[in-house]
Order: C-alpha cells, then structure tokens, then sequence
C-alpha cells in the first residue's frame, strides 16, 4: 500500500473503531445467537456421528465461529445506510481520501469486531468441552477475519445499491440464509443426501467451513484446508475489488 492509503485507512479505522467501543451493545449482542446454539444446540450433538473425524464441538464450533461473519459482516451495510441519511456519506465524498481506504477502514473495523466476538465464543466454548489445537484455533480466527473482510465489502455495496433499511434487509436474508443451510453451519455436508452434498459445493462457504473444522482436529496439510484458504483469498480479493469500483461510481 502506498503511505497515503494506509494513513487514510488508519485514520478510518480508529474512527469507526472508536464508534464501536462506545457501543458495548454492540460488541457483545452479536455474539448473541452463536452462543445460544452452543448452549442448546451443542449438546444435542454430544456422541452423535457426525461423519467427520472429531468430537461434536470440534465440528459446531467452527461452524458458528463462520456463522458470526456471515451474519454479522452482511448485514454491515446498514451502517453506510445511517451515515447517508445523517449526511455523514455526502461529506465524505468530497473529500481527497481514497475510495478504497474508504472502504478499508470501514471493513476492517468489522473483522475485527467479529474476530473479538470469535475469541468469545472459544473462551465459553473451553469449559464446555471444546478441544483443539492453538493453532486450529488461530486459522480459525483468520478464516472469520477474512470472511468478516468479504462480506462486509459486499455488504457495503450492495447498500449504496439499495440505500434503503427496507430493501436492503430483505435482499440479504435472501442470500444468507441460503448460504447458511448449503455451508453446512451447524452439521456437515456429508450427512446430507448426495444431490444436496452435491449441491453445497457450489457454495464457497461449504469451503470454509471444512476447513476451519479440518484445522480443529489439527490436519494442516490437507486438500480441504488448502481449498478453503484458496477460497477465501479469493473471494476476499474479488469482493474488496467489487466493493471500491461500487464506491468509486457512487462518488463515495
């Protein structure tokens, strides 16, 4: 990055992330619902065959670990949705600043926001019976970071697309919950029946997810952890790319 970009994402960044720490609802309330599968869906699963190699926390927890940026980082848009409607989206547009620190400041302000939130979850989940490596868990934070990075920037977007609460909202429960069911979230794909196995390859989260559970039961050297790398680089890449050409055309 050049100077000037990475002075003007820092400058961003510290101002939503100052946002942020002034909103403790905020920081603890989106962690909300992945702790309540983990304390009532969790032991459902104990000594279940769950067709992967690990015990049950060893397959949820990555899975709700992902579930945090998916639903998280998509809805982000409603931010850029506020800032237009107090007037704080028209002053930035005349500014000098880069269309991409722009977005920068602003995405990586929420993977970290849902990195913290994972740490969360992984601190409860220990007492609870989790068991993986450091290193497992470490990936795994890595995968939200990026994850967090992509969804956001898609997120932001599609928000200066739809720059209403009530159009933005339901486009993205249109796509998440599709995504949610078809990553395999909360079970793996493989106790699904094969057309939907199928089917869920189409599906880059499906990707992640295996990956981050592969990283759990300590395998960092197999196909599944690579493709999951690979694809989330990717899809990180093409949606910060898709997310300052959105900024840039809307004059942001």
């Amino acid at each position: 990055m050049q100077p000037t970009l990475l002075r003007d994402t820092a400058l961003l960044f510290g101002r939503y992330a100052r946002q942020t720490l002034r909103s403790p609802f905020q920081i603890f309330f989106g962690v909300l619902m992945p702790l309540l599968y983990l304390f009532f869906f969790g032991p459902l699963l104990t000594g279940l065959p769950l067709g992967r190699e690990g015990d049950s926390w060893q397959v949820l927890v990555p899975g709700l670990l992902l579930q945090l940026g998916l639903f998280g980082a998509s809805f982000a848009g409603f931010s850029i949705i506020m800032e237009k409607n107090w007037g704080v989206f028209d002053r930035m547009r005349v500014t000098p600043v880069s269309r991409l620190a722009l977005l920068l400041g602003r995405v990586l302000r929420d993977a970290a926001l849902f990195v913290f939130q994972a740490v969360l979850l992984v601190l409860v989940a220990l007492p609870m019976g989790l068991r993986a490596p450091l290193a497992g868990i470490l990936i795994g934070f890595g995968f939200v970071a990026l994850l967090s990075v992509a969804l956001a920037s898609l997120s932001y977007a599609l928000a200066l697309k739809l720059p209403t609460p009530q159009s933005f909202g339901p486009a993205i429960n249109t796509l998440a919950m599709p995504a949610m069911l078809l990553s395999g979230l909360m079970l793996p794909m493989t106790l699904a029946p094969g057309w939907l196995d199928a089917l869920s390859h189409l599906m880059p989260f499906r990707y992640l997810v295996d990956a981050v559970r592969e990283a759990y039961v300590g395998h960092y050297t197999t196909p599944a952890l690579l493709y999951g790398v690979l694809v989330a680089l990717g899809v990180a890449a093409l949606a910060v790319t898709v997310g300052t050409r959105t900024f840039r055309s809307a004059g942001a």
